[in-house]
């Protein structure tokens, strides 16, 4: 299949260069064929257990599934079925059909983490590195050019945050949160290198991990983003800069703990 243009393609290419001597990232590199269906299975297995889909969320549809991950109609169909068939996923028909997440976790989901992030982890660590670093510089040329249009967005997506009532919710608004502190940079290409950076860690998705959606995480987020966006609208950049590179190392702790709960559990 032809590759599916990727935000950031750029971006992924450069730091390849720089993390892996130019080999191509494990997380977004087309699916090889005698392993399709397995891996996407195991990714969106992986993907659900981060919560980067949490229950009663839809999967992305097909289409972008066969451009995010760039394989074929029938490997994402027999995907999803194996999928539906662990009872991860129920099928839905009708206008709002598709296919929605039942559990965050089966007796699947220990091997899937196992085949998709240990082989991996060491780049894992580095891009949770690299992304603190990354998204400190992002709300730091945030706090020096924000408008006052800006700081309205990220005040208008705090409250949203704030105010969610639901983990779905509260991934929607803190998307919005961030996606407005990129926009304060007022530079589309660290737009795309931060929205690349979370593709890379999120297994090709384009979506924040969000655990289980516990509440501590919430709360912790929550008094992250309020200090955060404090310090933009101040115009603060050492200060933002350090908040935003604490706070993207949630998301990575939310995906070591998934690794750490199929530690010791013996390959089936």
């Amino acid at each position: 299949m032809p590759e599916a243009s990727e935000p950031g393609g750029e971006f992924s290419r450069v730091l390849d260069r720089v993390l892996l001597g130019g080999a191509p990232s494990p997380e977004l590199r087309p699916v090889r064929v005698a392993s399709a269906v397995d891996e996407v299975a195991d990714r969106l297995l992986t993907a659900i257990a981060v919560g980067d889909f949490l229950p009663g969320e839809r999967l992305p549809v097909e289409r972008e599934l066969i451009q995010l991950l760039r394989v074929s109609r029938p490997t994402v169909r027999e995907a999803i079925a194996r999928l539906q068939a662990v009872g991860v996923v129920e099928i839905r028909r009708g206008r709002n059909g598709g296919a929605y997440v039942r559990d965050s976790w089966t007796e699947s989901t220990a091997a899937a983490v196992r085949h998709t992030l240990v082989p991996r982890w060491e780049e894992f660590e580095q891009l949770f590195d690299l992304r603190g670093l990354v998204e400190g510089m992002v709300a730091a040329t945030a706090a020096r050019r924000r408008s006052s249009e800006d700081v309205d967005s990220m005040r208008d997506a705090l409250t949203a945050y704030l105010s969610a009532r639901t983990p779905r919710d509260e991934q929607t608004a803190d998307s919005a949160f961030h996606q407005a502190v990129r926009t304060a940079t007022g530079n589309p290409q660290i737009v795309m290198l931060s929205r690349d950076l979370l593709a890379r860690i999120s297994l090709g998705f384009p979506v924040e991990p969000w655990g289980k959606g516990e509440r501590t995480d919430f709360h912790r987020g929550g008094e992250d983003h309020k200090a955060l966006y404090e310090a933009i609208a101040a115009g603060e950049p050492e200060r933002a800069e350090e908040i935003a590179r604490q706070h993207f190392m949630i998301s990575a702790e939310m995906i070591r703990d998934v690794l750490a709960r199929v530690r010791g559990v013996e390959p089936s």
